[in-house]
């Protein structure tokens, strides 16, 4: 095929667009909405699960002691610890360090009077345990230990969290299916409405030799751009949403804002695929229509 006839080509594609515009819009609309949904429920996975890596794979917990225990008394509970079965190893951090932990979150006045000498944390010990069948043994051992004030159970966090994602995955699967359809069903509509308005001047383009394929490239550009068109405006709508969402969820879960994804990380990539998959549902949607209807309207008009 000639250059000149590809250029022909894509302007009669995007001049089909303008043609047909109500139809397109719908299309977009419906499109936007589709990759919008998907792109969230991809985004919420993936976020899950790096928070899910950020409470250490599930096997370590965090033993906070009481305030009044002192020093001496936290490194002699260290030991004791230690001497439980199922536990592989401890970090034991001072409640200094604990204090500077909460730094940004207590505020620069807070902090400050704090380190003057009321310091309300307790010292604490960071566990990772060795078999994760003893996890509801080994914790109820160490509560039994005297200056233990409580112990995070980060297992059921993570099972929390790995429920939330099944959830997301499979509501949002089935979700993307139905609109998927709908959407493939308001392209192929949109692209045969144009190739009906153009139902003559298809006939004599084939009277004159020109093949099914030369017939189809226009039809097939125009879904394509609009898939294209859908998929920019799905991403940036899902690249600018993400950082306030992202940031009101780590006002109310401190944690989010470290374990998450940052928009940096993102946005390239979403942008990518999200134009990705717009072509590509365009081009199945485009694809159906106008052989369906070479093959039986546009023969009956050529005959």
């Amino acid at each position: 095929m000639k250059l000149s006839s590809i250029g022909y080509l894509t302007k009669e594609g995007l001049h089909n667009i303008w043609n047909n515009r109500m139809m397109s819009l719908a299309s977009v609309v419906v499109l936007v909405s589709c990759l919008i949904i998907t792109a969230a429920a991809a985004l919420m996975s993936v976020n899950v699960s790096t928070l899910i890596g950020q409470l250490g794979d599930d096997n370590e917990m965090t033993v906070y002691l009481l305030p009044e225990v002192s020093d001496l008394d936290s490194i002699e509970l260290g030991i004791r610890l230690g001497k439980i079965q199922n536990v592989e190893s401890y970090r034991y951090i001072t409640r200094d360090k604990v204090l500077e932990q909460y730094e940004k979150q207590l505020g620069e006045e807070i902090y400050q009077s704090l380190q003057d000498g009321r310091n309300p944390f307790g010292n604490e010990f960071r566990v990772r345990l060795r078999d994760l069948s003893q996890y509801d043994n080994t914790v109820s051992e160490i509560k039994s230990l005297s200056g233990v004030d409580t112990v995070s159970d980060r297992k059921d966090v993570a099972s929390k969290l790995t429920k939330l994602n099944y959830f997301v995955t499979i509501v949002g699967s089935w979700v993307v299916l139905i609109l998927a359809v709908v959407t493939l069903f308001i392209i192929s509509n949109t692209i045969k409405m144009t190739m009906y308005s153009r139902r003559f001047e298809i006939s004599i383009m084939k009277s004159v030799g020109a093949t099914n394929a030369f017939v189809r490239i226009p039809f097939l550009i125009e879904a394509m751009m609009i898939g294209l068109l859908s998929g920019v405006i799905a991403a940036l709508a899902i690249i600018i949403m993400y950082s306030p969402i992202r940031d009101a969820a780590a006002g109310v879960i401190g944690m989010i804002g470290n374990a998450t994804l940052p928009v940096e990380r993102i946005w390239l990539p979403t942008l990518l695929l999200m134009s990705g998959a717009g072509i590509a549902i365009g081009l199945i949607g485009g694809f159906i229509s106008v052989t369906r209807y070479l093959n039986k309207e546009g023969g009956s008009l050529h005959g």
